[in-house]
């Protein structure tokens, strides 16, 4: 702040110097009059003083105008404001980067959505497929019941059958051990007790016929 007085200080004086080598100078110019303030400069005073009036009046008037914009510029010149109009500009800035940083995000956000439905939507044929599944398993389940009923059949047949295979190749049983026999054995094979071999009884002719 020091330094901005001073320098208002210093553009201001000049100002008021050249201002009144202006006024001189259109006096000197109009009434042909001496120009006597041009005298005061040392060592170049005399050289100054042989300026003609028009030369004079140009040079002194764009002194004082250039002076005195500087003036105004520097007094004019706020810092505060200019530090205002930077912290604004910054919040600016960063108010657009946070801008487009929450516009990518909205776009992932819309992305994950989209996502989500196109799950929700894969998730709702999977459920369909399986309570279609469920149902199916449903329809074959008394096949498979009957299925196992019919296996659980085959096989008692599959023992009665062999059982009377059995019965029909082997028809004498041991009378210690019960194991089959074939009929020409004639000792058990199993527990070695003799076969005794049972003969069939006779029947009269009169009775058979």
């Amino acid at each position: 702040m020091a330094k901005k007085g001073l320098v208002v200080w210093l553009f201001s004086s000049l100002t008021f110097i050249s201002l009144a080598h202006f006024i001189e100078a259109v006096t000197a110019l109009i009434f042909d009059n001496q120009a006597r303030l041009l005298s005061l400069y040392p060592f170049i005073g005399e050289r100054l003083q042989t300026l003609a009036p028009v030369t004079y009046f140009w040079i002194s008037a764009a002194a004082t105008i250039v002076f005195w914009g500087i003036t105004c510029a520097v007094t004019f010149d706020n810092p505060m404001e200019a530090f205002l109009n930077k912290i604004l500009s910054d919040a600016k800035q960063q108010t657009a980067v946070e801008t487009q940083l929450l516009d990518n995000k909205s776009e992932l956000l819309d992305l994950m959505y989209e996502t989500i439905e196109s799950d929700n939507e894969i998730l709702g044929q999977v459920k369909d497929l399986m309570t279609n599944v469920r149902a199916d398993v449903r329809d074959i389940q008394p096949l498979k019941e009957s299925i196992e009923k019919t296996r659980i059949e085959l096989s008692s047949l599959k023992k009665e059958i062999k059982r009377i295979e059995e019965k029909v190749q082997y028809p004498i049983l041991c009378t210690v051990c019960d194991k089959p026999l074939m009929p020409d054995f004639k000792m058990c094979p199993y527990c070695g007790a003799q076969v005794k071999v049972q003969k069939a009884p006779l029947i009269d002719l009169k009775d058979y016929k």
